[in-house]
């Protein structure tokens, strides 16, 4: 029982790692994808694509009580794909078409026989492009930071 709940935990870690790649790939990037596929599969729409508004939540300082910082523009498609396989696609801003493609990639992430493309040609270059802002911003951030210490001057 608990090999299969920790599977399952891991099914969905590694899921949410997808979604959340997939949120972050251009337009282009995933076109180019798109139309470098040997054969497109056929995709029925099951919702959307549509665009709303999601609130975003904050805390100061990390541990201070939530609080509603403002409304985010958020587009999300839902498809399947001609072998079964359902696609949810999320991303930041009023692109239609990208949370389109978003979701069909998800749904051919699911395919075995489509995983190592996706990964190869979304996934990857994404989570590489993700650890060198990362680090730029971590080596920019350093880079001004300022130690400040107290020297006591003598005894009061």
């Amino acid at each position: 029982m608990e090999a299969k709940q920790e599977n399952t935990e891991s099914a969905t870690t590694e899921r949410k790692r997808v979604v959340n790649l997939l949120a972050r790939a251009a337009l282009n990037d995933l076109s180019r994808a798109w139309n470098g596929l040997s054969k497109q599969p056929e995709v029925q729409i099951l919702r959307g694509p549509e665009t709303g508004l999601v609130m975003v939540r904050g805390r100061i300082g990390g541990g201070g009580s939530p609080f509603n910082l403002g409304e985010a523009t958020v587009s999300r498609a839902t498809v399947r794909l001609d072998n079964g396989l359902v696609g949810h696609g999320h991303v930041l801003g009023a692109n239609l078409k990208r949370a389109k493609l978003a979701a069909v990639f998800d749904a051919l992430w699911q395919d075995q026989s489509h995983r190592e493309m996706v990964e190869a040609q979304l996934l990857q270059p994404i989570e590489a492009q993700t650890a060198t802002d990362k680090r730029r911003k971590s080596e920019e951030t350093a880079a001004t930071r300022v130690d400040f210490f107290t020297m006591v001057r003598g005894e009061d």
